[in-house]
């Protein structure tokens, strides 16, 4: 086979691969060959997926404090270097209007996460970037002359690689973790720990929330090290379903939960059902409620009822109970449960539902100003292999929109061009 000659190649065509494309064209002009492929039959599944089919594109304020994994000031410059302003502006240049909900979430007025993806790609195409796929990438070397890179009917020498892959999160759409097996071989870390982000929560068999199925309801979650100590704690919707837990604070959560455990802390995570109540507030409610109030009435209307019922079932009280009728003991067990709630995890919905992946290539081993790796020079990182994943909220995107601008520019000043 032919190794076709190209000097800049981008490997994966998701989020950061895609901007990355974007303005490597765009800087670079027209007598750069610059080449993007992926694996996937079809390109930009994540996009296409995000935000029920929509899209959340940013989050109005994006701060090092909304991720985890490496540093918060490494991530704080690459985040300041292509912030939220500019990306609106960006998608805005591409006939794409975003608008802000209430949860500070901007997703296309359309509601269309199609229209998002189209953009993209009518900008890779216009600045000038050959988009291949499906072209599995299996192998990258090193050599005097650049990079040899081959996989199945493809082998080329490329100048400079930026590495898109993702990482394992979502394996459909390519991100199968190949990416960060290549980025090994030539030499980086990957963090010790790499494990599903933003992913559903596996319950015991027999724990009740399996029964509530479709209930939602805000609570306050908290992840606790088995020292007691507070990891981390959100407020944000709940959603049971069949297999455990679901909805955004518990993806948010999740990440810290397994990641303590991946550590050998035996972490867990406890639920305040009522996240807007005081405790102390509430028992004394409790002490000085009429005398006819059944504990159901009581909380009617602050919870849904399936949810209500079980959870004075757990406690040990019964619907018609009066709440001035009930031993001091049975209303401490009432309020243990409705504002301190074990779960027992015992898993994960794994990769196939996991919205990002945690870990990575740390930060540590990549020039911020150009994401270019201090390992091998001439290779570029963006996007989710890095050591960085957000929250719920567009925040990952941010973060390849970001990295992959970065990414892009840096590269096509190495071709000749000038911004």
């Amino acid at each position: 086979m032919r190794r076709e000659s190209i000097d800049v190649l981008v490997v994966g065509a998701g989020a950061a691969g895609l901007m990355a494309s974007v303005h490597a064209g765009r800087a670079a002009g027209p007598d750069a060959r610059i080449v993007a492929v992926d694996g996937a039959r079809k390109v930009g599944m994540k996009i296409l997926v995000a935000g029920g089919g929509r899209c959340n594109v940013t989050h109005h304020e994006v701060l090092p404090e909304d991720y985890a994994g490496s540093s918060r000031n490494a991530i704080r410059k690459v985040l300041r270097a292509y912030p939220v302003e500019a990306v609106v502006d960006f998608f805005a240049a591409e006939g794409v209007r975003l608008k802000r909900e209430e949860t500070g979430k901007l997703f296309p007025t359309t509601d269309r996460a199609r229209t998002v993806l189209d953009a993209l790609l009518n900008a890779v195409s216009s600045a000038g970037v050959e988009l291949r796929h499906p072209i599995r990438i299996e192998s990258i070397e090193r050599r005097d002359d650049g990079f040899h890179v081959t996989g199945p009917g493809f082998a080329a020498n490329a100048g400079r690689v930026v590495l898109c892959t993702g990482g394992k999160a979502l394996p459909k759409s390519g991100s199968d973790g190949m990416g960060l097996e290549i980025v090994r071989s030539l030499g980086h870390s990957v963090t010790e720990a790499v494990h599903p982000a933003l992913v559903p929560l596996i319950l015991a068999e027999a724990d009740p929330i399996r029964e509530l199925g479709g209930i939602a309801t805000p609570v306050r979650l908290s992840v606790r090290g088995e020292s007691g100590r507070n990891i981390a704690e959100y407020t944000a919707p709940m959603l049971c379903t069949h297999f455990g837990i679901s909805g955004p604070v518990v993806l948010d959560a999740s990440r810290h939960l397994l990641s303590a455990r991946a550590a050998g802390d035996q972490a867990e995570a406890f639920v305040r059902w009522l996240p807007e109540e005081d405790r102390e507030g509430f028992e004394r409610t409790m002490i000085g409620a009429p005398s006819g109030m059944t504990c159901q009435s009581m909380l009617k209307g602050r919870l849904p009822d399936r949810l209500l019922r079980a959870l004075l079932h757990v406690s040990g009280v019964e619907p018609t109970d009066r709440v001035r009728g009930l031993t001091r003991e049975r209303r401490r067990a009432l309020l243990d449960v409705l504002f301190d709630h074990p779960l027992v995890v015992v898993g994960d919905r794994g990769y196939t539902f996991a919205e990002a992946t945690a870990g990575g290539v740390p930060l540590s081993e990549i020039r911020l100003d150009s994401m270019e790796s201090r390992v091998v020079p001439g290779l570029h990182l963006a996007g989710e292999i890095c050591d960085v994943d957000g929250r719920v909220g567009g925040f990952n995107f941010q973060w390849a929109w970001a990295s992959g601008w970065v990414a892009g520019r840096a590269v096509a000043a190495t071709v000749g061009a000038t911004a």
